[in-house]
């Protein structure tokens, strides 16, 4: 794979693309193109600027399914010389909310209304976060949890984080 694409393979199946959302058509395209990959999180400090700034990468995104890192750097640590526990709980967002942006309709949105962290030791090195939410198809009002867990490099669990989210229709 080279380093100038984006591993986002176009999801198969289901959602025909005149239903796919903005995010996720956003996403298939540049995973085609050169660069597509900083092109992306270009747009992300663009489109949402603290998240942004916290310079996580989206390495895997497809329906029900996305892994996000965070590099550890000085700019993300707190006083203890670990990831700071508010970068944990950004980077828990970013990866619940592009799994559920990439796998929604395009005639849905979504909104955090709260969440909940479990921090389970000091987050030291390239963090990744995981989450498998849902694939939703139908945009009904309703409100799901987004679980999303985030592993040291050794493989470790250090955070986990349960987002509650509000799933319905775009307002016409």
């Amino acid at each position: 794979m080279s380093a100038a694409t984006i591993p986002f393979p176009e999801a198969r199946g289901e959602l025909p693309k005149s239903e796919r959302s903005d995010i996720r058509r956003m996403i298939d395209r540049l995973s085609r193109v050169p660069f597509g990959n900083a092109v992306l999180h270009g747009v992300i400090r663009i489109w949402i600027p603290y998240t942004g700034s916290l310079g996580a990468r989206i390495e895997e995104v497809r329906d029900g399914y996305a892994r996000v890192t965070l590099r550890d750097r000085r700019a993300v640590r707190n006083h203890l010389d670990c990831v700071h526990a508010v970068a944990l709980a950004n980077l828990a967002e970013l990866a619940g909310n592009i799994a559920i942006a990439y796998s929604m309709p395009k005639e849905g949105r979504f909104i955090v209304a709260g969440l909940s962290m479990t921090y389970l030791k000091k987050a030291r090195g390239v963090i990744t976060a995981t989450s498998e939410p849902p694939v939703l198809r139908d945009v009904s009002k309703r409100e799901i949890p987004i679980e999303v867990v985030m592993r040291d490099a050794e493989g470790e669990v250090v955070a986990t984080c349960s987002l509650r989210t509000l799933i319905g229709p775009k307002k016409r």
